[in-house]
């Protein structure tokens, strides 16, 4: 893409200034505020001034917005007490002033190992509050596209939004290559794979299985333009919505559930070449998409 400023390779500040209106982001508990993990200090590990998140409130088309953003050159953007209190600082924040949506620019390997349990507990708490912010009527938006993915918890927290928004680069998982492989060994899931990995976890695979609602380019255009038209739109979250979920799940298990590779997976819904979907382009995956060929999206 002629002129595109890729997202992948802006910090979080840099995403959030490209991203919102010029001029329009107040930052909240910045580095000057200096609330640190209490943690890491006392383990000898170096700490940052805003714990690898920026917070804060601003502009998309002249509309108020609340933002967050990870940044994955801290720690992954591993999640512990301050990172995760901040994030649900934030969706509380929303419950009060009603923006017309909240964007989370989530970048991250999960938990920070660091504070295990601290940053196990920030997870839950984050989710609670964002279920808590799309029952309230404001819609939630997850937009993904940062060099580490967005794995672990930061995963399941993603999957609680209205919309997930991710680059054909992205990656998303509940748990990372290098983590089922330690886990379940090489021979299960070798993380150096490349192919393998973006198969698996890719903004590709995630679209076309329908936990990815749109799929753009790595570029900060095409992700504002795709933020600016979720604004005000959020879903229904209720009973019946969860059931409908349920149901897809389900049936995503008994179609694919056996299959050992995605592209066996892409074959059962339909993709008549799944060799090919790798060198597609976001264009022709939304073609495919569209196209309706797709037996459990």
């Amino acid at each position: 893409m002629i002129n595109a400023l890729s997202y992948a390779e802006l910090n979080a500040r840099q995403r959030v200034e490209h991203l919102l209106d010029p001029g329009s982001f107040t930052e909240i508990l910045g580095p000057s505020a200096r609330v640190v993990s209490p943690h890491l200090a006392l383990l000898g590990v170096p700490y940052a001034f805003d714990d690898g998140v920026v917070i804060g409130t601003g502009l998309m088309h002249d509309q108020p917005v609340l933002i967050a953003a990870q940044e994955g050159r801290f720690m992954g953007g591993g999640v512990g007490e301050v990172h995760g209190a901040k994030l649900v600082g934030l969706m509380r924040l929303a419950l009060k002033v009603r923006p017309m949506a909240v964007f989370v620019l989530a970048e991250s390997g999960g938990v920070r190992l660091h504070e295990a349990n601290a940053g196990l507990i920030a997870v839950s708490e984050v989710m609670r509050a964002v279920l808590d912010v799309r029952a309230a009527g404001i819609p939630v938006v997850m937009l993904i596209g940062g060099a580490n993915g967005c794995f672990g918890g930061m995963g399941l927290i993603a999957r609680c939004a209205d919309h997930v928004v991710m680059s054909d680069q992205a990656r998303m998982s509940m748990s990372g290559p290098e983590v089922i492989e330690s886990s379940r060994g090489v021979e299960e899931f070798d993380s150096r794979d490349r192919a393998l990995v973006w198969r698996t976890t890719g903004g590709k695979h995630r679209f076309l299985m329908g936990d990815c609602d749109l799929l753009v380019e790595d570029d900060m255009g095409a992700f504002r333009q795709v933020a600016a038209s979720l604004l005000g739109c959020s879903q229904k979250l209720n009973l019946q919505g969860l059931l409908d979920e349920q149901r897809v799940l389900t049936e995503r298990l008994e179609n694919t559930g056996q299959c050992n590779d995605a592209g066996e997976i892409w074959r059962r819904l339909g993709v008549e070449h799944p060799e090919r979907v790798a060198d597609m382009d976001v264009e022709q995956l939304q073609a495919l998409k569209a196209s309706q060929i797709l037996g459990a999206s």
